[in-house]
């Protein structure tokens, strides 16, 4: 028992060192990334963000700084996706957003969105204020609140406390539900991979899967557009328009 123990312990140390080192090595070409940046060596530093998503995986931060390198190189289109993924990571986060719009500002397509109705716009609004994460941990702490609240409509013994238990259990239970949407909602949008990136220069989009359909209408790079389904090499997509048509899959890259 005694060895089993001392086993399980070697092991723990074992892995929190290796989380230190590597958290360490990540720290340390980070660093050399943003020195690559302020020295204005945005091409390098590309590079070096790339390396890090690639070794350590996806963050918020990374791609903002990512973005924030394509964007000095005059590279909008990869400078655009990478906000949009930093964006789903933390969709809170008004830098990234402030950066993105700054982004599309220099690309050729100026698509208006179509108009939602204005509580669905509020809707998205709040939902975008926090992550999947932050929505979750939220919707935990009003449960437990809610199950506290049940408990002192059930077993207090004064009127007044039972009346306040109870509203007060309504209200944390319709907040649980709200937040568990707001969770549910930013997990598919981040998981699902329904929107891409335009990377090509310029791109006719037809009305059918094949060169011989109909032009509709062109898009350049850095727009952002809607799979809707896919057939071969052929995407069908949707602007934030309305407009509808297929391109080839090569000219996009998903978000």
């Amino acid at each position: 028992m005694k060895a089993n123990l001392l086993y399980i312990k070697r092991i723990f140390l074992l892995l929190c060192l290796q989380g230190i080192v590597c958290a360490s090595a990540q720290e340390e070409v980070l660093k050399e990334a943003e020195k690559s940046y302020t020295q204005e060596k945005y091409i390098e530093a590309i590079e070096q963000y790339k390396e890090i998503l690639t070794t350590y995986g996806e963050s918020a931060e990374v791609y903002y700084n990512l973005g924030n390198a394509y964007y000095k190189a005059n590279k909008i289109a990869p400078a655009i996706l990478c906000y949009e993924r930093a964006s789903l990571m933390d969709p809170g986060d008004t830098d990234i957003r402030f950066n993105m719009e700054m982004a599309k500002q220099r690309t050729i397509d100026k698509i208006e969105p179509v108009g939602n109705f204005f509580l669905l716009k509020w809707f998205d609004l709040i939902q975008n204020m926090g992550a999947v994460d932050s929505w979750a941990k939220i919707g935990l702490v009003n449960f437990l609140l809610f199950i506290g609240c049940l408990f002192l409509f059930f077993f207090s013994r004064w009127v007044r406390m039972r009346k306040i238990g109870f509203y007060m259990g309504l209200l944390f239970l319709i907040c649980v539900i709200i937040t568990n949407i707001f969770a549910k909602n930013q997990k598919r949008e981040l998981i699902s991979h329904t929107h891409a990136i335009v990377f090509s220069p310029t791109v006719t989009v037809k009305s059918s899967p094949n060169q011989s359909g109909t032009d509709l209408f062109i898009l350049h790079e850095g727009t952002k557009v809607l799979i809707k389904s896919t057939l071969g090499e052929w995407n069908e997509i949707e602007l934030e328009d309305g407009n509808v048509g297929w391109m080839p899959g090569k000219d996009i890259e998903l978000i």
